[in-house]
């Protein structure tokens, strides 16, 4: 990782592969965090991410929302735009000029969700194979409801995934909320076991899960369990070089490697 010709490690890291990474991704989210400082972020450490979400509606609001974006294409950087603004305009039936925003922002890549918004898995998987024949779909299985995530058993986690990634989704998103405590967590913040065990034995693919990962618990009890190429998201920007860290062992909590 170091790049100044002055300086040298023996220690042997795990190997990282050079961008576009297809496993090992970090996707940090925005909230809504001034233009300069993002723009510093993303300068210092385009390397260590590999897409930014802007959350849920945040873009209406962020009057430099362009620049933004712009900065992320030219680090080589996937922007999109959280699934909650995909789901507020499916639920006023304007999912056209959806896609007209997201065609004027210059994203290539949508995030289709139903967390928040009454919507059937075969109607949001419609809208994934409507979608995908013009962009890029991450979908994100999971509601924002903790009750009633909890309730979805591991085999609906399963189906819920499966049916996403046959219907054209490039990536399945696992919510969790930028809180860790909803979606496939326990509410008090806990990656359920039974989802996770169901995921590892259905076959699919894990470099096409992204697990959202907030919090350092969170981060360290995926990265023990599938290594340092394991998608995480919902990172904060302040997080993207403390991640690296845990994913190469250098902090305490993964001391040696994962």
């Amino acid at each position: 990782m170091l790049t100044d010709s002055s300086l040298c490690t023996p220690l042997d890291l795990p190997a990282r592969g050079e961008k576009p990474r297809a496993r090992g991704r970090t996707m940090v989210i925005d909230t809504g965090t001034p233009t300069r400082w993002f723009e510093d972020v993303v300068e210092s450490h385009a390397d260590l991410i590999d897409a930014v979400k802007f959350g849920w509606g945040t873009c209406l609001v962020t009057r430099d929302i362009k620049t933004k974006i712009d900065v992320c294409r030219a680090a080589g950087i996937e922007a999109y735009f959280g699934g909650t603004l995909f789901e507020r305009y499916a639920a006023a039936g304007a999912v056209d000029t959806w896609r007209d925003l997201c065609r004027a922002s210059g994203c290539t890549t949508v995030e289709i969700s139903h967390g928040t918004v009454v919507m059937s898995n075969g109607e949001k998987a419609g809208w994934v194979a409507e979608v995908a024949r013009e962009f890029s779909v991450i979908s994100e299985v999971g509601f924002k409801d903790g009750g009633r995530s909890m309730a979805l058993t591991p085999g609906e986690w399963v189906d819920a995934v499966r049916l996403d990634l046959e219907a054209g989704a490039v990536t399945v998103t696992l919510e969790a909320r930028e809180s860790g405590r909803s979606g496939f967590c326990t509410p008090e913040g806990q990656a359920r076991e039974d989802v996770l065990g169901a995921l590892d034995a259905s076959g699919i693919d894990r470099d096409r899960l992204l697990f959202e990962a907030p919090t350092r618990d969170l981060q360290v009890t995926l990265l023990r369990r599938y290594g340092a190429g394991v998608n995480l998201g919902n990172v904060a920007l302040t997080d993207v070089v403390g991640l690296e860290t845990l994913r190469l062992g250098l902090r305490a909590d993964t001391f040696g490697g994962v």
